[in-house]
């Protein structure tokens, strides 16, 4: 896993509450830094990926380890 600036479990929240948890942290990091969210719900995996394409952010790493998944963002 790669570094990053600042963590958000968003397990057990289902959509659209890791998206909106994951909005609300990444506005407050400096352009460049890495959110990494921890996530349970399925769905998520498309909505972080349409999320990063309609905010200008970066998916850097999405994937899924014992049941959770994990994303990279970087702050566009």
């Amino acid at each position: 896993m790669s570094t990053f600036d600042q963590e958000l479990d968003a397990s057990g929240l289902n959509c659209p509450l890791p998206i909106l948890r994951a909005k609300k942290t990444l506005a407050s990091l400096a352009t460049g830094q890495v959110l990494h969210i921890i996530a349970t719900d399925p769905g998520s995996v498309k909505d972080f990926d349409a999320f990063a394409k309609q905010t200008g952010n970066e998916l850097l790493e999405s994937k899924e380890e014992g049941g959770k998944f994990h994303f990279l963002i970087k702050k566009g």
